[in-house]
């Protein structure tokens, strides 16, 4: 008997209109860039225009890409509110999995933008296991004096110590699977943004997703203390880390061909959670060359496939599983990502070369035995 989990960033699942780009080129969309807009009102009606003719057939594929997880519980990134997600399931999910995740979980976090954390179960596992909520607990409050994790690294970005952790949230919930208790932590970490002090994105916004890495596990630490401890218990860290740990560096073109080059990376966010054998990554049981679940590009200078998603096992349920290998839904890609020899995947009807997609994200999911 098992339970099947997967994560996945949706990439903006929203249900309201962003014209903050009439004010800010880089939040403009690149398709009205294209054409002279005369004042913000004609601006607010391209820009409705747009994302309803390209909401459609992205959120098929987003549908798709869910469907093909075949996950009994789905933790999701990027999602806007409920009002979104229940649109989103009745209109586009329910056609492809039926009536499935009738239990919806999420608490607003504290991204600026309104992109939130959530996750959505089912009454019962593929094997019939009943899923039962426990409890949901949000963290979204908690900042760097509570958990005194303040650091210089924070003051030269210009953080105070009073500021809150999390950027998005890490929403704690905790279930019984036949009766089994099973503990889930889903967050989705800073992004690593644009270039500061002389940095790339990555490594000045590193220390920030550093200190929510410490903070996450703080809490499962702090949850499972004086009860034996983490290690034994049940649990998952799942979510978007918006860090890697290694890459595959892409060079050359059609004409030349294409080389593709795994890197390990010095300094990672993620090693926080992994050291001491915490918790497992759990997606690198694949190979080095198929790990990857985005792929990002500035042009053909800048290239590369990197793991940003993430399902972290409990040390004792990943002993349990030693055998589950995480599967990467890669068929929801744009035909502009460029695959590794022998790893290319056929994609879902209607995909395009940059969009539509089911997301620049890929899912992943993976099955854990219920012991």
């Amino acid at each position: 008997m098992s339970v099947r989990i997967a994560t996945f960033n949706v990439e903006n699942l929203m249900n309201r209109f962003d014209f903050s780009g009439f004010k800010n080129n880089l939040n403009k969309d690149r398709t009205l860039q294209l054409f002279q807009i005369q004042d913000e009102a004609q601006y607010r009606q391209l820009e409705q225009a747009r994302t309803i003719a390209h909401a459609d057939d992205t959120r098929q594929l987003t549908a798709l890409a869910i469907a093909e997880t075949h996950a009994d519980i789905l933790c999701l990134q990027e999602v806007d509110n409920i009002g979104a997600l229940n649109a989103f399931e009745f209109g586009y999910l329910f056609k492809m999995v039926g009536e499935g995740y009738r239990h919806k979980y999420m608490i607003e976090g504290n991204d600026s933008r309104g992109i939130d954390v959530a996750v959505l179960m089912r009454d019962q596992t593929r094997d019939g296991l009943p899923i039962e909520f426990v409890a949901m607990t949000s963290h979204a409050h908690l900042t760097y004096n509570d958990f005194g994790i303040y650091s210089s690294d924070l003051a030269l970005l210009g953080i105070e110590p009073h500021e809150r952790i999390f950027k998005r949230d890490c929403l704690e919930i905790d279930v019984l699977i036949g009766g089994k208790p099973l503990s889930l932590f889903v967050s989705h970490l800073k992004s690593m943004g644009s270039p500061r002090n002389g940095l790339d994105g990555r490594a000045a916004s590193m220390p920030v997703r550093v200190a929510e890495a410490k903070a996450v596990r703080r809490i499962i630490e702090n949850k499972f203390a004086g009860n034996g401890g983490s290690a034994e218990k049940s649990w998952v860290i799942c979510g978007d880390f918006n860090d890697y740990r290694e890459r595959v560096l892409i060079k050359g073109d059609t004409l030349a061909g294409y080389s593709f080059e795994p890197v390990k990376e010095v300094e990672s966010s993620v090693n926080i959670l992994l050291e001491g054998g915490f918790c497992e990554n759990l997606v690198e049981r694949r190979p080095e060359m198929d790990r990857w679940t985005l792929y990002h590009t500035r042009g053909p200078e800048e290239r590369h496939l990197c793991q940003l998603d993430y399902i972290f096992a409990s040390p004792a349920l990943a002993r349990k599983n030693a055998q589950a290998i995480p599967d990467i839904i890669r068929q929801g890609q744009p035909f502009r990502t460029l695959f590794p020899p022998n790893l290319e995947v056929q994609r879902f009807p209607r995909i395009g070369w940059d969009r539509p997609k089911a997301s620049d994200h890929c899912p992943v999911a993976v099955t854990f035995g219920v012991v």
